[in-house]
């Protein structure tokens, strides 16, 4: 069975299939003819760490993937990444546009890199770069899947940059009537921006939909296994780099020929690390010992069959800057650590944007977050109200911090050990700054 991963930067679940008024006609059908995953979760909210989870099915931490790998962070075992082990089972594996989990100068585990020709005189107006570079992307996508010979199976990796903030700057909704996220103020300001971020998302919503109708044009839906999915939240506050739901779950969508979960949705907790096992079975192929997630299969015979995993954990060390936090969610509650003195939000993490401006006008950045949060997501799903210190969920905190402690030890967690330091040569954001804009300090 064919493979392909379609994939974007900075989506979170904020698509039409997940109930928001966007423009996202083609994930839309996509998503009734596929299975809808509203429990999914990423393992850290950051672009490199969540990406090589999903792809090695270990944590980021185990994987050695701390931080963004073009900042100068790297694989510890590159030989886990799904492309790596598909390819030593016989598949061709191809790369489209974007990926995360190496640096340019690294070698990677594709047999094919997809050229993409760009226009020799591209308008590279503000926000139309990424724009005109996703559909290059996905036209050369198109060409590779229609002449693709069908020796072996492939695996086809399609990443693009949208919704990254890069934002096209039209066509806008009116800004107006744009929802605003309960965790960003309601201003005009905010509303504004999140207009440009609609944009986005039907430009990318563009891009997958030209992918998706090329594999059923060519017939190549009846035997490939396909999965949508994006590395984390939205890149507004209190989303991307952040252990709230905003910041860790993910729109996820998989579709096989046979599926007998077509078309419906599925509550169960998963995370990203059980792709890789899912992949596994219906391939028909042995599962590495090394992967640390549970197989969906049975979501699929059975959407309401019940839970696959009673716990997911997530994770943020570096981004731009150091800002170490852990996080295990349940179905029901959400435990996040700061492990770090001053718990202050990082500004470095936090991408520019007006969003970003409307909250540092309101001091936002200049308080201190509690060092260990508990949450009641049935009761308060925007997670406002901290619970650690309320003594009738003393002994639920407890429970909750030994279960994080426990899989931070059990998957040998280097922040057990105290502040964990930037490998030679990263480039590190520092907290007196006010941009990841601004120049790093490179690592020693």
């Amino acid at each position: 069975m064919n493979v392909l991963y379609l994939h974007c930067h900075d989506a979170g679940r904020f698509i039409s299939p997940y109930g928001h008024d966007l423009p996202t006609p083609n994930l839309e059908r996509f998503a009734q003819e596929s299975t809808l995953f509203r429990q999914a979760y990423c393992c850290g909210p950051t672009c490199s760490p969540s990406r090589t989870g999903l792809l090695t099915g270990v944590t980021p931490h185990q994987a050695g993937m701390l931080g963004l790998a073009h900042r100068g962070f790297s694989l510890k075992h590159p030989e886990y990444h799904l492309a790596h082990y598909l390819r030593g089972q016989g598949y061709h594996t191809a790369l489209a546009g974007v990926q995360h989990e190496f640096r340019h100068d690294e070698e990677k585990p594709y047999d094919t890199m997809i050229q993409v020709p760009l226009p020799k005189d591209p308008p590279w107006k503000a926000g139309e770069k990424a724009r005109i570079q996703d559909l290059a992307v996905a036209e050369a996508t198109r060409e590779f899947l229609l002449n693709y010979d069908g020796e072996k199976p492939f695996f086809l990796s399609c990443g693009f940059i949208l919704p990254h903030r890069q934002f096209p700057e039209t066509p806008l909704p009116d800004p107006g009537r744009v929802a605003v996220p309960a965790c960003l103020p309601d201003t005009p300001k905010v509303r504004r921006d999140l207009a440009t971020y609609h944009a986005a998302v039907a430009s990318l919503d563009l891009t997958m939909g030209i992918v998706l109708d090329t594999l059923r044009q060519s017939g190549l839906d009846q035997n490939t296994l396909v999965f949508v999915t994006t590395d984390h939240g939205i890149a507004f506050p209190m989303m991307k780099c952040h252990l709230t739901d905003t910041g860790i779950g993910v729109m996820l969508m998989m579709q096989m020929p046979g599926n007998p979960a077509a078309g419906r949705t599925c509550d169960a907790l998963v995370s990203h690390l059980d792709v890789y096992p899912t992949i596994c079975d219906y391939a028909g192929l042995p599962k590495p010992d090394w992967l640390a997630g549970h197989s969906m299969k049975p979501l699929f015979d059975d959407p309401a069959a019940g839970e696959i995993r009673d716990a997911v954990f997530s994770e943020v060390t570096y981004h731009a800057g150091y800002e170490p936090m852990r996080s295990i969610r349940t179905k029901r509650y959400k435990l996040i650590k700061v492990f770090e003195e001053d718990t202050r939000p990082n500004r470095v993490n936090c991408d520019d944007s007006a969003s970003k401006e409307a909250l540092e006008e309101t001091g936002w950045f200049d308080q201190r977050r509690d060092g260990v949060q508990l949450y009641d997501l049935l009761r308060d799903p925007a997670e406002r109200h901290n619970l650690a210190t309320d003594s009738a969920h003393l002994e639920l905190r407890n429970q909750l911090e030994a279960r994080l402690h426990g899989w931070m030890s059990d998957t040998s967690d280097p922040l057990l050990d105290g502040e964990v330091p930037a490998p030679k040569g990263a480039k590190i954001n520092t907290r007196d700054q006010q941009s990841a804009k601004e120049p790093a300090v490179v690592a020693e």
